[in-house]
């Protein structure tokens, strides 16, 4: 009887660290899938961004034929914007991606807000109603980028710090569960929606 206690205590052993580390590898995949998920939340209201956009630019077109640069730099500012999209979402979460999704961005963030400073010269394009509406549009998709890279953010941080934790770092390195980059904004003027005010 004795022998066979010594027989079975290595086995039991064995069977409950496989136990501890099939449920730890099936945590990573669980917290994973969920930040790529909270990153398509992010995708599709870019997405719903990037095709307010040519409509606002035509828009103001109409209006600011003169302003010929500050239109294209918007456009142009878009498929950037779009192209690192698309990167990032091959592969959320990794670090050159995310990095240059929160740059363009923020560069198109940007031209936006010179396209609405210069808007402001001129009071037909501020009462056009499609421009009004395009506006509007455009501050909730803002609005909701913003609580989705919050939440983007937040599933990245418990998939990191999951991942991260001794002895569950152990199987992160084994099978390859690499850390995710949050989608931070860099700058303090990128923190900043464009602001619309269109009365």
């Amino acid at each position: 009887m004795p022998t066979s206690i010594y027989i079975l205590a290595p086995i039991v052993l064995v069977v409950l660290i496989l136990l501890w580390a099939l449920g730890v590898y099936n945590n990573l995949v669980t917290l994973r899938n969920r930040f790529r998920n909270a990153f398509s939340q992010i995708d599709v209201q870019l997405k719903r961004r990037y095709d307010l956009i040519p409509n606002l630019v035509e828009t103001a077109r109409a209006y600011m034929s003169h302003e010929r640069e500050t239109l294209e730099a918007v456009i142009n500012a878009r498929s950037r914007a779009q192209s690192a999209n698309q990167s990032a979402a091959a592969n959320p979460g990794d670090p050159i991606a995310m990095q240059a999704l929160a740059g363009a961005e923020g560069a198109l963030t940007g031209t936006i807000g010179r396209l609405f400073a210069l808007a402001e010269a001129y009071p037909d394009l501020k009462a056009n109603q499609n421009m009004m509406q395009l506006t509007e549009e455009l501050t909730s998709t803002e609005n909701k980028v913003a609580f989705s890279r919050q939440a983007f953010n937040d599933a990245v941080t418990a998939y990191n710090t999951a991942r991260e934790v001794v002895p569950a770092n152990l199987i992160a390195n084994t099978f390859g569960f690499a850390s995710a980059e949050l989608f931070k904004v860099e700058a303090p003027a990128e923190r900043d929606a464009p602001q619309v005010k269109f009365k």
